[in-house]
């Protein structure tokens, strides 16, 4: 049979009143009456009961994360963050994977409600969900935008594409082609594109944005139709290896023939291709300030900034240097 609390305070020679204001630590207690409830609690291999707990106190101490996959390096470094900083702060995740999809994802929104979480941490692809329109509880998105109630953070995704496209021209690059994700996404990083094409301009230099949704045969399409293509700005890193992949199986040399930059800077990319320029995003600082504005919302504070922006870094390495 399972110990109760009258259990704990018979062993500890105190009320289970003590043991209750010990546990959700309530009160003046003595340091030795402290010990003496937790030495019988280890004792009685006692666990207080969470639900009841939440119920008392109106906080569950959960927090639901919504990202559509985990298997993209970036969202991968973003959720190790987010959980870390989480239970520093103590406060435990469930991971929602909705695979970009939106029946998923706005089962995931209910079923995160059903289990009475505190709040969640958004990231998913989905636009015009309408359960993000009135929130019942507080939601930050993370380089989405949800909806005009709900705060959002990301990094300078416009620095970011500034950067990338003016270093390719500065190393030569004549025609410089970007790729990018479906800009119907209501994002931040659509502001990359917005400042690849303002870079080509102010330089006189025709821009053409081609956008990946998950087919190679992009990239393919993109070398057949442009024969001089000297330059590619990847708007993520997983794009950019595609490209560098592709522009070997034609025989062409990278940087020589072909100057690539990508974008996310993840651990594991810079780990597996370190000879890849990038764009690197502040991913432990994003998923900080995400879980910060999300515990201001939990803990009633009002005038949360609708955006943050972080700033961005440029890793040159061997696929843009001459």
């Amino acid at each position: 049979m399972k110990p109760k609390i009258e259990d704990v305070a018979k062993v500890a020679g105190v009320s289970p009143t003590t043991v209750s204001r010990v546990m959700n630590n309530r009160g003046y207690i003595g340091e030795e009456t402290r010990k003496k409830v937790h030495k019988a609690m280890e004792q009685l291999n006692y666990y207080p009961n969470e639900v009841a707990r939440s119920l008392f106190i109106k906080k569950t101490f959960l927090i639901g994360l919504i990202f559509p996959t985990t298997s993209n390096p970036f969202y991968g470094q973003l959720i190790f963050h987010l959980e870390n900083i989480a239970a520093s702060m103590g406060y435990k995740v469930l991971l929602c994977n909705s695979q970009g999809r939106e029946d998923k994802e706005k089962e995931y929104i209910r079923m995160l409600q059903r289990n009475q979480v505190d709040g969640i941490i958004a990231g998913a692809h989905n636009k015009g969900i309408e359960e993000y329109e009135d929130p019942k509880l507080p939601v930050v998105g993370i380089d989405r935008y949800l909806s005009k109630k709900i705060p959002v953070v990301s990094s300078d995704n416009y620095s970011g594409g500034k950067t990338a496209t003016q270093l390719l021209i500065n190393r030569g690059c004549k025609h410089v082609v970007h790729i990018n994700g479906p800009s119907s996404l209501e994002t931040p990083a659509n502001l990359r594109r917005k400042a690849y094409e303002k870079v080509m301009e102010d330089h006189n230099l025709e821009s053409k944005t081609y956008e990946y949704e998950s087919q190679d045969s992009v990239i393919k399409q993109l070398f057949d139709e442009n024969p001089n293509v000297d330059g590619i700005f990847a708007s993520d890193d997983m794009i950019a290896s595609l490209v560098i992949r592709e522009t070997k199986r034609r025989g062409m040399s990278i940087p020589e023939d072909l100057k690539v930059i990508g974008y996310d800077g993840t651990e594991t990319t810079q780990l597996l291709l370190p000879e890849l320029s990038t764009i690197e995003q502040p991913i432990k600082d994003i998923a900080q300030k995400a879980l910060e504005i999300l515990v201001k919302q939990i803990d009633g504070e009002e005038n949360i900034p609708k955006e943050t922006i972080l700033p961005v870094k440029l890793i040159e390495s061997d696929t843009t240097k001459r």
